[in-house]
């Protein structure tokens, strides 16, 4: 039988055997505290807890280069983005979601600005290296008819003025261009040509744009112009019969004369072969030094210096609402255009010293 004692000397049996516990401390032997100790690990403590308040109240300093860390909020932070990251998301919602707008003529500003002028703009400033002149003759707002030359065999000209026109002007106003047919007949490109804001070159149509106040283009040489030969070149073709002064009297609008240098000589015509031109439906099949002997090499355009010239408006909004039926007045106000351009085009050309340098 086990006995028990008390804790100094208490005794138990184990299987039979008495196993004796022994204290670490005996009585009046216990581990006094000591007053200093718990002094300095209070201080330390306290010093801890101080510096972590201050480091959390301590301002926070930008290094160069970098800049200060946002604040916390609950929403995510847009400007975290880059802004063509965050323009290309804000298109794609808005096409998902059907939330943009298409004129009636078929033009979509916001898929142009996203996805057409890009390619262009391009274009414009590295191979070309366009130049623009006088451009604060163009309105700020209001329609204004901008009559232009037309050369260079493939219609880079219209294409390059409509990016001046957006990228010089303050507000980015766009060029409705009024194109041919044929424009609107080949697949895929003539609904690029409408939602890039094109439309077919008809009076009706240049009225209602220009009453709407916008800048429209027109290139009055058509195929003639843009298919001259090369020795033919900076040599302004017949304007037609000056229904574009026409549609300018009716609405009241300036015409501003646009005169191009450089586009003659991106694809050199010396040669045409009709009779694949007519297979094809074309006005012409042009031959150049490089095309089509290099194949679709020879398709690339020459890199040569553009300037692009804004004329001085010539005013309509002055003659009587009966002045559009008198065909000496017409006659006139388009000769007059035309000698504008021309007359620009040879004092740019006298100024010009190299066709790639300008």
């Amino acid at each position: 039988m086990s006995r028990a004692t008390n804790f100094e000397g208490e005794a138990h049996t184990v299987s039979g055997a008495e196993a004796q516990i022994i204290p670490l401390h005996g009585p009046g032997r216990e581990k006094q505290a000591d007053p200093a100790a718990e002094a300095a690990g209070d201080l330390r403590e306290a010093d801890a807890a101080n510096q972590d308040q201050a480091r959390r109240e301590a301002p926070v300093v930008a290094f160069p280069g970098r800049s200060a860390a946002p604040e916390a909020s609950d929403e995510p932070d847009g400007d975290l983005l880059p802004a063509s990251l965050v323009s290309a998301l804000g298109f794609l919602r808005d096409r998902l979601t059907g939330d943009y707008t298409v004129d009636e003529f078929g033009f979509d500003a916001d898929l142009t600005d996203a996805l057409f002028l890009p390619p262009l703009r391009a274009l414009y400033q590295k191979w070309f290296r366009v130049s623009t002149f006088a451009v604060e003759n163009l309105p700020a707002d209001g329609g204004a008819l901008l009559v232009c030359n037309h050369s260079g065999t493939v219609p880079l000209d219209a294409l390059m003025t409509a990016v001046a026109v957006h990228d010089e002007t303050p507000d980015s106003r766009h060029l409705r261009c009024l194109g041919a047919d044929l424009v609107f007949r080949v697949p895929l490109v003539g609904s690029f040509a409408r939602k890039s804001g094109q439309t077919l070159a008809c009076n009706e149509d240049a009225e209602r744009l220009l009453r709407k106040g916008e800048l429209v283009g027109v290139w009055p040489e058509g195929f003639k112009g843009i298919g001259k030969p090369f020795s033919a070149r900076y040599k302004l073709q017949r304007f037609g019969r000056g229904g574009f002064v026409s549609a300018a009297l009716r609405a009241g609008v300036p015409i501003i004369p646009v005169s191009i240098v450089g586009a003659e000589e991106i694809y050199p015509k010396i040669g045409d072969i009709r009779l694949l031109a007519r297979l094809l439906g074309l006005p012409y099949f042009p031959v150049t030094p490089f095309f089509p002997l290099l194949g679709p090499l020879g398709a690339v355009p020459l890199p040569t210096k553009w300037s692009i010239e804004f004329g001085e408006p010539i005013r309509t909004d002055s003659y009587d609402a009966d002045a559009v039926d008198d065909p000496m007045l017409v006659f006139t106000l388009t000769d007059q255009v035309r000698e504008s351009i021309q007359q620009a085009l040879y004092r740019r050309l006298s100024q010009r010293k190299s066709v790639f340098r300008g």
